[in-house]
């Protein structure tokens, strides 16, 4: 299970802009990192721009499982381990699969406050991996 506390937050109003996270790469970003770079966009823009004045999306979901084959170590290992075979692993984590070019967050605000999230995106992108943000006028399409 995912430990993604919310996906939108904040107020659906108008807003006349919106950035858009793009990944440079493709990759697989676990649950956690996402879940890091969420709490690290929300800090900043509620302290820049108030609970009110932004409303962001996480546009990614973890639908991968990701499984591991553990294999014992040290004495006695060799009593109850069956290496590769009949392997398929106990889940430990889940990952959003993101490809080249692929929107993983957008931020609706107005003109004013464009510096506030650029730097938010950029706090968030060191948790996850290379993007970059692009900037377009919004028009009110869901």
């Amino acid at each position: 299970k995912h430990k993604i506390a919310q996906f939108q937050f904040g107020n659906p109003k108008a807003y006349d802009t919106v950035l858009y996270l793009v990944s440079k790469r493709t990759l697989q970003l676990r649950h956690n990192c996402i879940e890091a770079a969420r709490m690290q966009i929300s800090r900043m823009l509620e302290q820049g721009l108030g609970k009110e004045g932004f409303f962001w999306k996480i546009r990614v979901y973890p639908h991968q499982v990701l499984r591991e084959n553990p294999l014992a170590t040290g004495a006695g290992a060799d009593r109850f381990q069956t290496g590769m075979r009949q392997s398929y692993g106990k889940p430990i984590s889940t990952a959003a699969v993101v490809r080249e070019g692929q929107i993983v967050a957008e931020i609706r605000l107005n003109k004013q406050f464009i510096p506030v999230a650029k730097k938010a995106f950029r706090q968030a992108s060191y948790k996850m991996m290379p993007c970059k943000v692009m900037v377009e006028d919004y028009k009110g399409q869901e």
